[in-house]
C-alpha cells in the first residue's frame, strides 16, 4: 500500500462531497426516546429525571471508523484518556473527575469486570465498537440499581440484535494509516475486518459475528528511533434467543475477546529511556450469559445471569536484574441479577431485584503467588426502586439497596430523584441525591501491595439541573450541575525512603462540575451537536482531568450518505511521573489541545454496498495525552460495508 491509499480516500471523500447536493427524499420520524438506564426497564426520556446521553446505531453509523474510546470522549462529563494515543495504550476513565474504579460498565445488562484488575475495572479495548447498537451514559451515584462501582456513572451498553427476516448480514473492511504528527507514512497500518450473520426463525433468533483489528506504525513511548508497537484484537460473538410464547422468551449469549499487544515502559524522566522491545501483553477474555425474560399483566420479571473469566499475561523486562519476567493475572466473576417490575397504576411502579456477585484471582510471577482461595469475596445486594409519574408533571424516582458484602459487613446505598415538567413550558427541571460505595478490589487487598485494613470508598452526589425545547423540539437544552464527595478515598502511598509500598485510605475529597448539551435539529438533513463540561478536581486527585472541555458535532444526511464534521477542545491537564533519575515523583503541566475530524457514509449501491471514511487530527495538531507517550497526528481511514 503507497500514496494510493489517501489519493483514494480524499477521491472518495470529494465524490461525497458532490452528492451531498442532492435532495434528501428521507423522513424523518421524530419519536419518543426511549432509555433503561435508571429503572433498568425501558421507560420514555421525558418521564427520567436523568440527563442520561444515548448513542443510537445511527449515532455509531455516522461515526464509523472510530473507536469506542473515542465516541465516548464526546460526551458532556467524560474523559478517556488514551483515546488518541497508540491503541495498546489503557485508558483511563474519567467520568465527572471519577477514576476507573468509579464507573460501573454493563454489557446487555450483565456487569463486566476483570477481577485480578488493580481496581475492579474493565478494560474497554476488549470491546469492538462494531458489535454495539446503542450505549447509554447515566452520571451520579448509581449504586441502587447498579452496586459497587457505579459511583460517577454507568456505561451501559447494548450489542446488536437479530434481524426480523430468517438471514441477513454484513462483512466490513477498513484499512486507516498510523502516524504521529511527526511522521507521514502513506501505508495502511491499521486494519479491521468483520462480519455479522443474523436473523429470526420462527421463535428462534441467532447473531454470529467476528470481528479483529490489527494496528502497528507507531511507537507507544515518545521518543527517536523507537521501535514500533503493534496492537491485535479479535472478536466472536454467538446469540441465540428463543421466544417460547407472547410472555416467555431467553437469550443466550457467548463471547471471546482476545488482545495482543507490546507495550514501553513507564516514563521516567527524559532522560531515560522509555522504549522496550521485549514487553508484550496477552489478554484473553470469555463471557457466558443466560437471559430469561417474563411478561405478565402488570410486569415485567427478567433474571440476568453472566460468568466470566480473564486471563492477562505479562512479559516485562526487569532492569535491576537484566532478565525478562514474566506475569501471570486470572480473574473470575459469576453475576446474578434477578429484577420485578411491578405496575400499580399508570402513574406508579416499583423494581424490586436482588443482584449476586463473586469475584476471585491468582497472580503468579517471580515474586508473588496469590491464590483465588484467599483473593475471593462476594456480595447479596437486594434493592428496591419506586418511580411515580404524575399526570401533572411531577416525577419521582427514590430507592435503596442494602449491599450485604462477605468481607466488609453492610452498607446502605439510597437515591433521591425528582423531576417537574411544566405544562404550558416545554421546560423540566430535576435534582437528585444520590449516594454510592465502591469495594476494594482483590489486588489492593491481597496483591503485592495489598492491605486487608482497607474500607470501602463512600461517594454522595447532589444534582441540579434542567432540560428545555425551543422551535418545535428543533432545540434541545440542558444542563446540569453537580457536587460529589468521597470518603475514604482509595490512594497508593510510597515511601521515597524506605521504598516501602501499599494502598492505602486517604480521608475526604470533593469535586464539582457543570456540564451542557445543546443539539440543533437544523432541518432533515443537518444535525449539529455541541457540549461543554467544567470539572473541578481537589489538587490531590487533579490528574489527567481537564477543568474545561468543549466538542462540537455537525451531520448533514443527503440522499446516498452523511457527512460529519466534530471538533474537541481539551484545556491543560496536570500529569505527574517518577522520576527515577532524581527519586522522586514530579508534577508536568500538559498544553491543552484542539482536534477536527471528518467522517462520510456513502451507499455505492442501494442496501448492497457503502464507502465510508474518516480523517482524524485533519490539522494534524501535536500533543500529549500523557507525559511521554505518543498521541495520533493526522490520519486516513477508508473502508467498505458489504450487506447481503
Amino acid at each position: 500500500m503507497n500514496k494510493k491509499f489517501i489519493g483514494i480516500s480524499l477521491c472518495a471523500l470529494a465524490t461525497a462531497f458532490a452528492y451531498a447536493q442532492e435532495s434528501d427524499t428521507l423522513k424523518v420520524n421524530n419519536l419518543k426516546e426511549m432509555v433503561v438506564s435508571d429503572t433498568k426497564f425501558a421507560q420514555s426520556r421525558e418521564k427520567s429525571g436523568k440527563i442520561i446521553e444515548v448513542i443510537t446505531a445511527q449515532d455509531l453509523e455516522q461515526k464509523k471508523g472510530q473507536n469506542l474510546a473515542n465516541v465516548l470522549s464526546q460526551i458532556a462529563g467524560v474523559e478517556i484518556n488514551g483515546n488518541q494515543s497508540f491503541a495498546g495504550k489503557n485508558l483511563g476513565y474519567y467520568i465527572r473527575g471519577g477514576r476507573n474504579r468509579q464507573t460501573a460498565i454493563y454489557i446487555d445488562g450483565v456487569p463486566v469486570t476483570d477481577a485480578s484488575g488493580i481496581n475492579l475495572e474493565y478494560d474497554l479495548r476488549l470491546i469492538s465498537i462494531d458489535q454495539i447498537e446503542k450505549i447509554e451514559v447515566m452520571k451520579g451515584a448509581s449504586s441502587t440499581l447498579y452496586g459497587s462501582g457505579a459511583a460517577t456513572g454507568v456505561i451501559n451498553i447494548t450489542l446488536k440484535k437479530s434481524a426480523k427476516s430468517a438471514f441477513t448480514g454484513s462483512a466490513y473492511t477498513i484499512l486507516g494509516t498510523q502516524n504521529t504528527a511527526t511522521t507521514s507514512k502513506t501505508s495502511a497500518q491499521d486494519l479491521s475486518q468483520g462480519f455479522i450473520l443474523n436473523g429470526t426463525v420462527d421463535k428462534v433468533s441467532y447473531l454470529t459475528s467476528l470481528n479483529s483489528n490489527n494496528t502497528n506504525g507507531m511507537s507507544e513511548a515518545a521518543g527517536d528511533n523507537f521501535e514500533e508497537d503493534y496492537f491485535s484484537r479479535v472478536n466472536v460473538l454467538q446469540k441465540i434467543g428463543i421466544k417460547a410464547n407472547e410472555n416467555l422468551s431467553f437469550e443466550i449469549f457467548g463471547n471471546y475477546d482476545r488482545i495482543k499487544n507490546t507495550f514501553d515502559n513507564s516514563f521516567d524522566g527524559i532522560i531515560a529511556n522509555s522504549d522496550d522491545v521485549n514487553n508484550t501483553s496477552l489478554s484473553e477474555q470469555y463471557r457466558i450469559g443466560f437471559l430469561p425474560k417474563y411478561c405478565y399483566r402488570n410486569g415485567e420479571f427478567a433474571i440476568n445471569v453472566g460468568a466470566s473469566t480473564i486471563d492477562r499475561k505479562l512479559k516485562m523486562t526487569n532492569t535491576w536484574a537484566n532478565t525478562i519476567d514474566a506475569y501471570n493475572y486470572s480473574g473470575r466473576t459469576i453475576s446474578m441479577d434477578a429484577f420485578n417490575k411491578y405496575t400499580f397504576t399508570n402513574y406508579l411502579f416499583i423494581v424490586v431485584g436482588t443482584q449476586y456477585q463473586y469475584f476471585d484471582m491468582t497472580q503468579k510471577d517471580a515474586f508473588t503467588d496469590v491464590s483465588k482461595k484467599g483473593a475471593k469475596f462476594n456480595l447479596m445486594d437486594p434493592y428496591a426502586t419506586v418511580v411515580y409519574n404524575s399526570a401533572f408533571g411531577l416525577n419521582l424516582n427514590i430507592g435503596a439497596r442494602f449491599n450485604i458484602h462477605s468481607e466488609y459487613g453492610n452498607q446502605v446505598v439510597y437515591n433521591f430523584n425528582p423531576s417537574y415538567s411544566f405544562a404550558n413550558t416545554p421546560l423540566k427541571v430535576m435534582a437528585s441525591y444520590s449516594t454510592a460505595f465502591i469495594t476494594p478490589s482483590l489486588y489492593q487487598l491481597y496483591g503485592p501491595y495489598g492491605n486487608l485494613a482497607l474500607t470501602p470508598e463512600k461517594n454522595a452526589t447532589a444534582e441540579i439541573g434542567f432540560e428545555t425545547q425551543f422551535l418545535d423540539k428543533q432545540i434541545r437544552i440542558n444542563a446540569v450541575g453537580f457536587y460529589r464527595g468521597e470518603e475514604n478515598t482509595f490512594g497508593f502511598f510510597f515511601d521515597e525512603e524506605t521504598f516501602e509500598s501499599y494502598y492505602i485510605n486517604n480521608g475526604f475529597n470533593t469535586n464539582k462540575g457543570i456540564e451542557t448539551t445543546v443539539r440543533y435539529q437544523l432541518s432533515k438533513k443537518i444535525n449539529c451537536v455541541g457540549n461543554y463540561t467544567f470539572t473541578q478536581v481537589e489538587k490531590s486527585l487533579n490528574r489527567l482531568i481537564p477543568k474545561h472541555k468543549v466538542n462540537l458535532e455537525a451531520n448533514y444526511k443527503f440522499k446516498k450518505g452523511t457527512l460529519g464534521w466534530q471538533y474537541q477542545f481539551v484545556d491543560q491537564r496536570k500529569d505527574a511521573y517518577y522520576d527515577a533519575i532524581v527519586w522522586t515523583t514530579q508534577v508536568k503541566n500538559l498544553s491543552a489541545y484542539q482536534l477536527m475530524n471528518t467522517t462520510f457514509t456513502f451507499e455505492l449501491l442501494p442496501k448492497r454496498l457503502n464507502i465510508f471514511g474518516a480523517i482524524s487530527n485533519v490539522l494534524n495538531e501535536s500533543f500529549q495525552e500523557v507525559t511521554g507517550y505518543n498521541s495520533r497526528g493526522r490520519n486516513y481511514k477508508l473502508g467498505l460495508n458489504f450487506l447481503f
